[in-house]
């Protein structure tokens, strides 16, 4: 098995429970880690025996257009959709982070990371 990851994909979203986020959004990151096997594109080098970065990336760029309340719920979509859409990935893992949250202090962000497997 194999892992694809990409790292820090950045979107300007609305998602959260308070009114102002959703009416003026913020910034999140996304990262994500596909298990699958990529034995045959490792012998063969050609993008049809693996699973493009850029297909995942349309992927989880459609759910981030989604507005959501809770970081849980964006995770949980972003991994139902990439399980379904590429039937050769075998386990995914999302991190969602919610870039300087409007929580009163300093911080760098809040996260969800979801793992789930194919059943």
């Amino acid at each position: 098995m194999s892992f694809i990851d990409i790292e820090n994909m950045e979107f300007y979203a609305f998602h959260g429970c308070f009114a102002e986020e959703a009416a003026i959004g913020t910034n999140f990151s996304v990262d994500l880690r596909a298990e699958l096997d990529t034995s045959l594109a490792q012998k063969t080098d050609s993008i049809d025996d693996t699973v493009s970065y850029l297909d995942i990336y349309q992927t989880v760029k459609r759910q981030m257009e989604i507005p959501s309340h809770l970081l849980e719920h964006v995770a949980e979509r972003i991994s139902t959709s990439v399980l379904v859409e590429f039937p050769t990935i075998q386990k995914i893992w999302v991190k969602v982070t919610k870039l300087n949250p409007p929580l009163g202090g300093k911080m760098k962000g809040v996260s969800l990371t979801i793992e789930k497997s194919r059943k």
